[in-house]
């Protein structure tokens, strides 16, 4: 029997997740989300593909009709020696005339911005999904809160009915 590939988490057929921003739908409101494409090195795509990689402080810009991503955090590469990347370097991101005008056009609005929402390969290229987000406020945080544990809650209960029976 074959070996089994590294527990990655798979969304979808032919994707594979190397990180997340599961902080990002606690803080935002996310209104829209696309997939990108991302220019990277070679150092980069191996640091990605070993499952390293981290978009908690990333953020995207519309400068000069291009978008751009800072602050995603790709450690070197063990084996890239002097061939190595910068760790947090700014990378562009590939997209459409149109779909960064709809970005552009949405980000400039006071209270939005464009977060990063996940790191993933499809079909071996490296691929990131960008969400336009609105920041929540504090009530709005506590009513996620609320409602998370009220599923938890109800969740426990329907499953402790199941177990007794």
């Amino acid at each position: 029997m074959a070996k089994k590939k590294a527990d990655i988490p798979k969304d979808a057929v032919g994707e594979k997740v190397v990180c997340r921003n599961r902080k990002a739908t606690f803080k935002f409101e996310i209104l829209d989300r696309i997939e990108a494409g991302m220019v990277l090195t070679g150092t980069e795509v191996k640091s990605l593909r070993a499952g390293q990689g981290s978009i908690e402080e990333a953020y995207a810009m519309v400068t000069d009709g291009e978008l751009w991503l800072h602050k995603l955090e790709i450690p070197e590469y063990a084996m890239g020696n002097i061939f190595n990347h910068p760790v947090k370097r700014t990378r562009k991101l590939l997209l459409h005339r149109r779909e960064i005008a709809k970005f552009a056009e949405g980000s400039s609005q006071k209270g939005f911005t464009l977060i990063p929402l996940r790191v993933y390969f499809k079909n071996g290229r490296a691929k990131i999904e960008i969400g336009l987000a609105r920041g929540k406020k504090m009530h709005d945080k506590r009513d996620a809160i609320k409602t998370r544990e009220v599923k938890r809650d109800i969740s426990r209960a329907t499953g402790q009915r199941f177990k007794k029976s």
